[in-house]
This record gives C-alpha cells, sequence and structure tokens, in this order.
C-alpha cells in the first residue's frame, strides 16, 4: 500500500465513531444478505456505478472461469467474429471442461467466443490465444485491459481461469468481486459480448471421426457437422433457474477458487451487475443478490462508486491468425488497494463511513 493510501486509511480509521464489523458494508442491516456464505460479492448498478452493498469487494481471490469474461472483453474488439483460427494439438487439450475441438476444422472467432462464453470451453480459450501469439502475449493484452478498466486488483495468468492445473495460485492470478463488476460492465458495451453470454443454446463445429461401414466394408470419411451446445448460466430464460430480466454473466468453480460468479439483469430501467466469489453456493445466492439489489436501489446510500474506464482506442479485428508455442504465465506485483474493510473483521457499517473507508484509485496507467 502506497503512502497516500495509508494516510487515507489512517483518516478514514481517525474518523470512526462506530465499531467495525466483518467486511461487509451497506445502508442497514439486512438478514438476507448475512445468510450468503461467500468470501466476496458485490451489488452494483451498471449505469451510475454505485455500489449499493458489498462484502470484501476488494478481497483477492482466485477467479475461477470467470476470468473468461476478461479474455472475451480484451478480444472480441480486436478478433470480431470472422477470424478464422486453426487450433493446434496443445490448444485443445487443456485441463478441465472441454467443448471438444481438433486441428483438423478451423474455427471462426464467433464460434469461439460464443463456447467460451456458453459452455465455459478451456479448449476455445486457449485457441483463442494464437492470433495474438500464444498466452503470454494474450496474457499482455487482458492486463493491459484490466488496467485500462480499472480492475487495479486484478491479474490473469491464464485465459480460461485454470489455477491449480497450471500451477497458479493466489498470487500468481487473482481478482475481486470489484473488478469483476468493472470488467462485467465493459462487457455490456460490446454487442458481441452479450449476445455470445446471453445465448442459450447454439450450434457448433465437430468433426465425425472416419469409420468403416460394417455391411459394405467400405470407408465413410471424416465430415463436419454442427453440434448442438448449451449454456451453463441456470438464470438464463428456459433454463433451470430463469431469473426475470436477467443479461448475462459467467460462472466458474474450481476446488480452489469455490463458486464463482458475475452477472447482470434489468428490471425497470435499471441494470444492476452481482459479482460473487469462494461461495459455497452459487444460484440461490445470486438470485439473493438481485433481489436485494433490485428491491433497495435508490432506496440506500451507495457505499462506493465503480471507478471508470480510461477510453480506449478504437481496434479493428485482426486479419489472418497466427500460431505460437504457448507461454508461461505472467506475475506482476501490486500493492493491495483494500485501505481497511478486508483486514477488520465484523459486519455492517454505516454508508458514509463505508464510502471513506472503500473508495480507492486505480494506479495510474504505464
Amino acid at each position: 500500500m502506497g503512502a497516500p493510501h495509508r494516510a487515507a486509511a489512517a483518516a478514514a480509521a481517525a474518523m470512526l465513531t462506530v465499531a467495525l464489523t466483518p467486511g461487509t458494508v451497506v445502508a442497514a442491516p439486512d438478514a438476507r444478505l448475512k445468510k450468503i456464505k461467500a468470501g466476496s460479492w458485490i451489488i452494483a448498478d451498471a449505469d451510475t456505478g454505485e455500489v449499493l452493498a458489498a462484502h470484501n469487494p476488494h478481497r483477492r481471490l482466485l477467479p475461477a472461469s470467470t476470468q473468461k469474461v476478461l479474455t472475451a472483453v480484451a478480444l472480441i474488439p480486436r478478433l470480431g467474429d470472422t477470424t478464422m483460427i486453426q487450433p493446434t494439438r496443445e490448444s485443445v487439450e487443456p485441463e478441465g471442461t472441454k467443448v471438444g475441438m481438433t486441428p483438423k476444422l478451423t474455427y471462426s472467432s464467433g464460434d469461439l467466443f460464443r463456447a467460451l462464453l456458453m459452455v465455459s470451453a478451456n479448449d476455445a480459450a486457449m485457441t483463442l490465444t494464437l492470433p495474438q501469439g500464444g498466452m503470454e502475449p494474450t496474457l499482455k493484452l487482458m492486463n493491459a485491459e484490466a488496467e485500462r478498466l480499472g480492475a487495479a486488483d486484478t491479474l490473469a495468468g491464464s485465459p480460461n481461469g485454470l489455477d491449480v492445473d497450471l500451477g497458479l495460485n493466489v498470487k500468481t492470478q487473482y481478482t475481486t468481486s470489484y473488478d469483476l463488476a468493472l470488467i462485467l460492465r465493459e462487457g455490456l458495451k460490446i454487442p458481441g459480448f452479450v449476445e455470445y453470454a446471453s445465448t442459450v443454446n447454439a450450434k457448433f463445429p465437430a468433426l465425425r471421426p472416419a469409420k468403416v461401414d460394417k455391411k459394405t466394408k467400405k470407408k465413410i470419411p471424416a465430415k463436419r457437422y454442427m453440434m448442438p451446445i448449451y449454456s451453463h448460466i441456470r438464470m438464463l430464460p428456459g433454463e433451470s433457474r430463469p431469473y426475470k430480466g436477467f443479461i448475462a454473466g459467467k460462472n466458474g468453480y474450481t476446488n480452489a477458487a469455490r463458486q464463482t460468479f458475475v452477472g447482470a439483469a434489468e428490471r425497470d430501467g435499471r441494470r444492476l451487475i452481482i459479482a460473487l466469489m469462494k461461495g459455497e453456493s452459487l444460484w440461490d445466492n445470486a438470485e439473493t443478490l438481485f433481489d436485494w439489489g433490485f428491491a433497495n436501489a435508490g432506496k440506500v446510500e451507495p457505499v462506493e462508486t465503480l471507478v471508470a474506464p480510461v477510453p480506449s482506442a478504437s481496434q479493428k479485428p485482426s486479419a489472418s491468425p497466427q500460431s505460437a508455442a504457448q507461454a508461461g504465465s505472467k506475475e506482476k506485483e501490486s500493492d493491495s488497494k483494500d485501505l481497511l474493510l478486508g483486514a477488520i473483521g465484523g459486519g455492517f457499517i454505516l454508508a458514509g463511513v463505508a464510502v471513506l473507508l472503500f473508495r480507492r484509485r486505480p494506479a495510474p496507467a504505464e
């Protein structure tokens, strides 16, 4: 923590006249929010940036597959939906969830982004690194985008959110519920992102392997076809837990990260973003956060405000894709921006004090 941040924290601490309780901040106690068992969560207005309530929103945690939101936000403006990419053998064989790709086919970037956000395809994530020259250049782009958005407590060490399988831990790959809200807020500005992340079912290129007909003994050559894929997001229309007004989102899970989620919904012209990390359960908690947010938006004092991103230069879709070897994860160190609440135990404080304690400024772009 730099000197200005230490001074701000000390000044805020000196002004405290109430007891600080867990890292949860909200204008008034609410029994529903107390029941949420997660390491971190946030409820924010997507348009005004007002944070309505939060719990340890600047606590660095493993992202799991919510990482794919940053991957998409960083790469969709560069690749568009028509860039054709041929995967490598390495890119189609990562650990975890896969859509089932083969180096014998080429895939459009649109198909890959759809698989990335619908079925959390780790093979699609790795293949999307190829046009940039591989994993290391892609991670540089992702981390630069996080910095532009003000997500100062985010470090991408993979494009898919895998952690232990890639030798990553919370020191070499992390984000926060606050930063996830910033990243999804940017995603909502990208039409392609919203389309991919809100699609319930679609078709994805696949290859039927060659075989020999048992009757004729003739060889049937391999054939390309379109197989159905279905979204993992249960809050979408037609899914098992549909939520009224749900726009888009991304869930994730690893043994180390536990349940993670970031999503957006709209009602009566108000759009809210929620993010949850290191959760014990997912869909019940997500519904509770949305319900509380819509019931209290405009009625409670915000406890913080999401920072505005630095304007970006327009990016054109890249030309032909390039293949490259995978590179290792990028490491960087940054000062923690949790000014006070992450280190002090306890439950709820007044919103006016929360503003002083929670507001932070991202490091300037280099």
